[in-house]
């Protein structure tokens, strides 16, 4: 069953809980479709007056913003140990390619991984507990967690609930080109950010490689004949 026939099932209340746990369990770090259910639950929205999209708007912002800052501090506290057991656990998403790719974005941006990660499904569920594990002062998380749940999951809510009301009908029609459009986007996106992984990986092992190097010709320096 689609994701939306089975969402018009549910009482409003329902989906309101739904969205907002959905969305911070993925935000605390542990792999689910946040992004699906929020967008099917305002599409919904905008065709059944029972669902209110501010409410909804406000369970995904606030779903968003506690789960993160649940997994900053579930991050903070376990380390580098937790990324291994988390990597164990999923190594489709916790990968040590993906970690690479996580902790180069970290380095580059800083607080602003945060903020730009809400929009990216794989910083999405890396930031939380990276931005622990790297030790990113709370304040920036915050400022970063807050802005970023806010844009993304209120931005979300109310660009699909505005085109799903003006185009209602012919989303009704074409549904299956929005599915196919959104399918191909997330092949090639999918694909993307597993190249940058890749490449983030091997950029990765290339520096330690190099700083191993260099520690062991500090360490063992080439003897000077003396005549």
């Amino acid at each position: 069953m689609h994701v939306q026939e089975w969402l018009e099932t549910v009482p409003a209340v329902s989906i309101y809980i739904l969205v907002g746990v959905v969305i911070g369990v993925e935000s605390l770090g542990i792999p689910l479709p946040g992004e699906i259910v929020l967008v099917s639950s305002a599409l919904l929205a905008s065709q059944h007056g029972e669902i209110d999209p501010y409410i909804l708007g406000a369970c995904a912002t606030a779903g968003a913003i506690i789960g993160d800052s649940i997994g900053y501090a579930i991050g903070r506290k376990g380390g580098r140990p937790l990324l291994a057991w988390m990597g164990n656990r999923f190594p489709r998403h916790f990968g040590e390619a993906q970690i690479a790719m996580a902790e180069r974005s970290f380095q580059k941006w800083g607080m602003w991984a945060v903020f730009f990660g809400r929009f990216v499904a794989l910083l999405r569920i890396f930031a939380g507990p990276l931005a622990g594990v790297l030790r990113m002062p709370y304040w920036k998380f915050l400022i970063a967690n807050v802005l970023g749940g806010i844009v993304w999951a209120g931005g979300t809510t109310a660009v699909i609930y505005s085109v799903g009301v003006v185009a209602e009908a012919w989303l009704k029609r074409f549904s299956w080109l929005g599915l196919v459009a959104a399918v191909l986007f997330g092949l090639a996106s999918m694909l993307v950010l597993k190249n940058r992984a890749k490449k983030a990986a091997e950029k990765a092992e290339a520096e330690k490689s190099e700083a191993e190097k260099a520690d062991a010709e500090r360490q063992d320096p080439v003897p000077v004949a003396v005549d």
